[in-house]
């Protein structure tokens, strides 16, 4: 294991390595962040869509199956703009396509999900999951004092340097760099969207050397070569998503997961289409034939909740048309194995490529 840099976030944690699950609303499963704690790295649990009850009922079955530490994310999203005309356009535009899948008409009321709030603050300090992260930024000061108060570790997504900064100053103990080759949704905070859009090999470093605190490299590292050269780069540890969806503890669907055993290089794209806000994913039709209304979308979550009978009813005719694929540029690199193995082979890849590297003179 000498091989290994000796990070401060890895003690600071913890874990035997510096190896971080993407949290992955509506993929990661406690099974999945147990088999990757276990074996090491840092598992964790995608909160953001639960409710109170699996919420509690998640953690609770992490903390009681392991003794490692594992993470509990969380969306911190402004609060959806009430815009009918927006709201009534999007609902024409997806009349169609709930006509085809037979779910009659589209509705008028939804309920989206939460962004983080009191609820979600009186569970996080009544479980104490060891780490806790955040998407989208920060909760208000009191709530992440709060947090900080319990003795949680905490980490947020930046997507620039900027943000990198204010989620320092604000006091988290570790920044997320997530490069533009992510999947899912794009962790940004600030505006315009566009700001964020820096590739993982150019934010890194210049986060690193932006602020004092722990980074962790993001997107697009789909192997041991990709640790490597992202701790090389001064990242103190790496995040990866992609490659955690085609384990069997992931809830992918047997579709996605094709997909994704299918996927090139060039297949992903970024959209608003599904939920309101920047996400990379697989293209499919839906991406395809949404394109171009970008700017009529009703805000995060509200399209998410209007698109999410799509995504159900897809599920159910094992049909990926309307699914949404999330994936980053990596998605060709996945491999097929149990986390605990997947773990194991990362370590070994890696290890490999720094003695290698330590070698070159």
């Amino acid at each position: 294991m000498s091989a290994w840099p000796d990070t401060e976030l890895k003690d600071r944690l913890g874990i035997r390595y510096p190896i971080v699950q993407a949290p992955m609303a509506g993929s990661s499963t406690p099974s999945l962040a147990i088999a990757v704690s276990e074996a090491g790295g840092l598992g964790s649990l995608g909160l953001a869509m639960h409710t109170q009850e699996a919420l509690r009922k998640d953690c609770t079955t992490v903390s009681e199956a392991t003794a490692a530490p594992y993470n509990a994310n969380f969306f911190v999203h402004y609060e959806p703009v009430d815009d009918p005309e927006r709201a009534n356009n999007t609902r024409s535009l997806l009349a169609p396509y709930y006509r085809e899948l037979g779910l009659g008409e589209v509705p008028d009321v939804v309920t989206p999900a939460p962004s983080f709030n009191e609820t979600h603050l009186q569970a996080v300090l009544d479980l104490r999951p060891p780490v806790v992260s955040f998407h989208f930024g920060l909760p208000g000061d009191d709530a992440f004092k709060a947090i900080k108060a319990a003795g949680l570790f905490t980490l947020s997504s930046a997507t620039n340097v900027a943000e990198a900064r204010e989620l320092e100053a604000r006091g988290i103990d570790a920044v997320i760099a997530q490069g533009f080759e992510a999947g899912g949704h794009r962790g940004t905070f600030s505006e315009p969207y566009e700001r964020g859009h820096v590739g993982t090999l150019a934010l890194v470093p210049q986060i690193v050397d932006a602020v004092s605190i722990p980074v962790i490299a993001a997107g697009g590292i789909g192997d041991g070569r990709g640790i490597a050269a992202a701790l090389a780069l001064g990242a103190s540890a790496v995040q990866l998503g992609t490659a955690f969806l085609t384990c069997p503890e992931s809830a992918a669907h047997p579709i996605y997961r094709r997909e994704l055993n299918e996927a090139r290089d060039d297949q992903t794209r970024i959209t608003h289409a599904f939920s309101g806000r920047p996400a990379r994913g697989l293209e499919n039709r839906y991406l395809r034939e949404m394109t171009g209304h970008e700017g009529i979308y009703p805000d995060f979550p509200i399209l998410n909740s209007l698109t999410g009978p799509l995504r159900k009813a897809s599920a159910k005719e094992n049909n990926p048309d309307f699914l949404s694929l999330w994936s980053g540029q990596s998605a060709a690199m996945s491999r097929n194995l149990p986390a605990s193995e997947l773990i194991q082979l990362l370590v070994t890849e890696t290890e490999s490529v720094l003695e290698r590297l330590a070698t070159v003179r």
